[in-house]
């Protein structure tokens, strides 16, 4: 889960913590489990589990706030000249890496919360977390358009959904297969979608502006056009 152990034969208290609590969650199920039979195991205090996790449904998803934290620190390194679609989805690429440090933790928790209404509710929580973060960064990369909200909000929901596709049919499977590779092509269907230049991408202040001409159907076609360059400054 990517914390250093104190020492080469015994795990941080962190780790031990959360392999009690999975082998507890396994046996006997999440419900039935308690912060007291989990510290118990772990030959711990209570005072030691509330230390690392706020609640027991944090023990289940011990690296969240770790990967949101690297997330925003990777964003907020982005250059100008760097394309915030391409930097959101390489965003979303340390998502899928922490799960693939740990498959079969992965799998374990992808199954539980599948069990466990009250845990896909806080997953749901901690993905609307991912999406909000990668929103807000896009943002204020496209403050200066009209639509900049509105782009802002659909690219960052598109990255999320295309992440979690792939890593659904990967946890699904086992854990089985290169996790990473399949983020890969879900993530190039949302750059090639929306990447700069792949759709209409003026800023507000460029936007060209409509001339509408009111005449008789009588009216001569030169006298029209007349009309038209009036409106524009060109006769």
């Amino acid at each position: 889960m990517g914390t250093a152990s104190t020492n080469s034969t015994k795990p941080a208290m962190r780790d031990s913590l959360i392999a009690a609590a999975f082998q507890l969650f396994l046996e006997r199920g999440y419900e039935q489990t308690t912060v007291d039979d989990i510290v118990t195991l772990a030959g711990v205090g209570r005072r030691s589990f509330f230390r690392y996790f706020p609640s027991k449904e944090d023990v289940v998803f011990p690296d969240h706030e770790q990967c949101l934290a690297d997330m925003t620190r990777f964003l907020a390194a982005s250059a100008d000249s760097d394309d915030p679609v391409v930097r959101v989805c390489d965003a979303a690429r340390l998502v899928m890496r922490m799960y693939a440090e740990n498959p079969t933790f992965s799998v374990q928790r992808y199954r539980l919360t599948r069990e466990v209404t009250g845990l896909r509710t806080y997953e749901l929580s901690v993905v609307w977390r991912y999406e909000k973060t990668l929103g807000d960064y896009l943002r204020t990369r496209w403050a200066d358009r009209r639509d900049g909200t509105l782009r802002a909000n659909v690219v960052a929901a598109a990255v999320v959904a295309a992440h979690n596709h792939a890593l659904r049919h990967w946890l699904r499977s086992g854990g089985e297969g290169d996790p990473l590779a399949e983020v890969d092509g879900a993530l190039e269907f949302v750059r090639a979608t929306w990447a700069t230049g792949q759709v209409a991408d003026a800023p507000a202040e460029e936007a060209e502006d409509v001339v509408v001409v009111i005449t008789k159907r009588s009216t001569p076609m030169w006298r029209v056009v007349r009309e038209v360059e009036s409106s524009l400054g060109e006769g």
